[in-house]
């Protein structure tokens, strides 16, 4: 079973693969009905983000293909997701949608996508980094496969560092994690550790999203080196 850190240092077991997997299988029939309403202002933000740099797409966590058919027709989306329950509705919406601009879908683990280095003008994650066992071997993989000079845009809960808010998603936790969620393990100095630490990946643009403000749209951009030079 994987293990992360807390914030004050000490090791907890986390998320497996499987638990993720499990979850998301079961959210399946109903995540639309549930989900597309609330994350709707979210996803829109995202992606028009996406829409304005354009080229070659992956959504990683692509779930229903909720977001596909609000991409721009002239860009070209790879979707990959953890569920073949999610995957086979967001299938289903392709056909029926006749998305042409969808180059394929795939189940794939977040943290060992199968694509080459800088294959991807945009990496997309939406509400993903918290779901997965091993965040920051997630971040590092979506900057892995992202070109130089794009840009790895997510969409991801803040978690409190301190005061009542921490506490209350200290307390959730134990409920939500059977359901493929944390609350408390994903303050905002999580995220700038990471950054710090990832050669070539520089802070674009971070901002509030709804609901209730515990959202943020964040994106990162890769350095090109070549051009920096």
């Amino acid at each position: 079973m994987a293990k992360i850190m807390n914030l004050d240092g000490t090791q907890q077991l986390d998320l497996t693969r499987g638990t993720v997997e499990q979850a998301y299988d079961r959210w399946a029939p109903v995540y639309d009905l549930v989900f597309g309403g609330v994350f709707a202002k979210g996803r829109q933000a995202a992606i028009a983000a996406t829409n304005k740099i354009g080229g070659r797409v992956l959504e990683v966590g692509v779930g229903t293909g909720i977001s596909l058919p609000l991409y721009a027709p002239n860009l070209r989306i790879f979707g990959t997701d953890i569920s073949e329950a999610m995957l086979d509705k967001a299938r289903r919406r392709v056909r029926e949608q006749k998305l042409k601009n969808v180059e394929g879908l795939a189940v794939m683990d977040a943290e060992k996508l199968e694509f080459p280095d800088n294959s991807f003008d945009v990496v997309m994650a939406q509400y993903v980094v918290t779901a997965v066992p091993n965040p920051e071997k997630a971040l590092d993989e979506f900057a892995r496969v992202l070109r130089p000079g794009g840009e790895l845009i997510i969409l991801t809960r803040v978690s409190a560092d301190t005061g009542m808010r921490r506490f209350i998603e200290q307390k959730l936790q134990p409920v939500v994690r059977p359901l493929g969620f944390r609350t408390a393990e994903f303050a905002w100095s999580r995220y700038a550790k990471w950054l710090a630490g990832a050669h070539g990946i520089e802070l674009a643009e971070r901002r509030l999203i709804p609901p209730l403000g515990h959202f943020s749209l964040v994106r990162f951009r890769k350095v090109d080196v070549a051009k920096a030079a």
